[in-house]
Parts: C-alpha cells; sequence; structure tokens
C-alpha cells in the first residue's frame, strides 16, 4: 500500500486587546464575553482569555486551530484577528502566530498523555520520530502530577 504523508497541523495565536474604555472590571468583562462569544459563534477555534487578568484596560487571549493543512489554520486565525481588528471598543495591541506541524497523522508526538498513562511503553524513540532527528526531551511520565518528588 503507498504511503501518504498526512501532516497534522496545530495552529495557536495569542491576541492582546487595549480596552481604554474599561473603567470597572465589568466593562472589561463586557469586552472579553462580547469578543469571545463573536469568535466561537462564527469560527470553529478554540478562545480563552489567558493573561493580564488583573489589568482592566489589557485582555490577552489564546486561540488554537487543528488542521491537516497549515494554510487552513493561518486564514482561520486571520478570521480571528479581523474580528479583533474590528472591535468597536477595544485596539487590537499585538498578535503572535505559531503553526506547528506533527508528523505523519500526528504520530511522531512524543511524550504526551498517552505515554504518561504507559499506553505506549513499547514504542521506542526510534518508532515515533520520522525525519531522524533526535528530540529535546522526551517526557517519560516521571513528573506526572502525582509523582512529584518533595
Amino acid at each position: 500500500m503507498p504511503s501518504t504523508n498526512h501532516t497534522m497541523h496545530v495552529g495557536v495565536m495569542r491576541l492582546i486587546l487595549q480596552i481604554p474604555g474599561a473603567h470597572s472590571l465589568k466593562d472589561k468583562r463586557q469586552v472579553v464575553r462580547s469578543f469571545r462569544e463573536r469568535v466561537k459563534s462564527r469560527v470553529a477555534v478554540s478562545i480563552a482569555e489567558v493573561g493580564h487578568l488583573d489589568k482592566l484596560q489589557l485582555a490577552t487571549f489564546g486561540v488554537a486551530v487543528v488542521s491537516g493543512d497549515a494554510a487552513v489554520c493561518e486564514e482561520i486565525l486571520g478570521r480571528v484577528t479581523a474580528l479583533a481588528g474590528a472591535l468597536p471598543n477595544a485596539i487590537l495591541a499585538d498578535r503572535a502566530v505559531e503553526i506547528i506541524p506533527f508528523g505523519d497523522e500526528g504520530s511522531g508526538i512524543v511524550g504526551g498523555i498517552e505515554q504518561a498513562a504507559g499506553k505506549w511503553d513499547d514504542v521506542t524513540e526510534a518508532d515515533t520520530m520520522d525525519d531522524g532527528r533526535e528530540p529535546d526531551t522526551i517526557d517519560d511520565g516521571s513528573d506526572a502530577p502525582g509523582d512529584r518528588k518533595k
């Protein structure tokens, strides 16, 4: 059977909004909630407020999308950026995007919950690295939350 390479891509974006009209937490929450709900209703992404929680006039969002095509990730994250740029009561202050490719249909991902749970005990580094590179770090599950050393 011919081998086809189906790379999975994860698009991750950080957006920082300035909210100059926010003079109370209630003002900020209204802008944050409105933006988050607008994005969720129009674009298939995960979005959460992840930073500047203690600042009334700033909000940082994390946005993520998964696709088989890096260009699709870029296009979808671009739609979220356009929604942020069109907000009447906030200013898009910063945007950072990273598109992360994972190997053949997601294989080649070393570590993670499956390995920490022992489901991939028989998998070796050579089995998981499809491009011949050596991984920088391997999560063997020894730092799982229940196994912390004191």
